[in-house]
């Protein structure tokens, strides 16, 4: 899932002060699961720039709507063009994929984001998340028991162990799990230790470009590069 929080509400305000009426857009997915951009923060940081707005003597339209996902055009339905041009300005509270998606979607308007993607992780408690994956390209989970090391390992190393585990834990301090030891166990359980010797080329961290075309009805082309 992917991880986000909300962006300082200084840098916030300060994105729409040129701006009279504005247009809060939350995401029910990955945004609201983390506590980041669901109903509830929307209404949230709504109350929060209006007041700040008035205590400078400014007088905003600060309205809220929430999708079910920003990222999926089939949940645009509520966001017409009759809603949208009521408004001088947009902010997103969802991903990164989600702003571009909506700023695509309505290109004559200014769309902000109100949060920070932080990565693709796992719940491990309310409000407690883990970073899982880095969505780097080259994915090796496959040959290392499903365990990431570009995530796991304190080091990032892609291929491991090195020479700083001592028991099972990081050299760079005893609360930090080598996640080298880890992927040898959990292979040794499979027994699939032959993996561990498939050395993997250095990572390229070139990034795949997913172009994105909307046109009405919103309909949307996907063109990998």
């Amino acid at each position: 899932m992917v991880k986000s929080k909300q962006k300082p509400l200084a840098e916030i305000k300060d994105l729409l002060k040129s701006y009279s009426s504005i247009l809060n857009v939350g995401c029910g997915g990955c945004a609201s699961v983390c506590l980041a951009g669901g109903q509830r923060e929307v209404i949230a940081l709504n109350n929060e720039l209006s007041l700040l707005f008035k205590q400078e003597g400014l007088d905003k339209k600060i309205d809220g709507y929430t999708v079910e996902r920003q990222c999926n055009v089939d949940f645009f339905q509520g966001l017409s063009d009759e809603r949208i041009k009521k408004y001088d300005c947009i902010i997103s509270m969802a991903c990164g994929a989600g702003v571009q998606f909506l700023a695509e979607a309505f290109k004559s308007k200014p769309v902000f984001p109100a949060l920070n993607t932080v990565s693709i992780g796992i719940d491990k408690d309310i409000g407690l998340y883990e970073e899982r994956c880095r969505a780097c390209g080259e994915c090796v989970l496959a040959y290392t028991g499903g365990i990431c090391p570009v995530t796991r390992c304190a080091k990032g190393l892609f291929n491991g162990p090195c020479g700083g585990t001592n028991r099972g834990k990081c050299e760079i301090g005893n609360e930090y799990p080598c996640a080298w030891y880890e992927i040898y166990e959990r292979l040794k359980e499979q027994n699939r230790l032959q993996d561990i010797k498939k050395i993997q080329p250095a990572m390229l961290w070139k990034n795949q470009v997913l172009r994105v075309t909307i046109q009405e009805p919103y309909q949307e082309r996907y063109k990998m590069y």
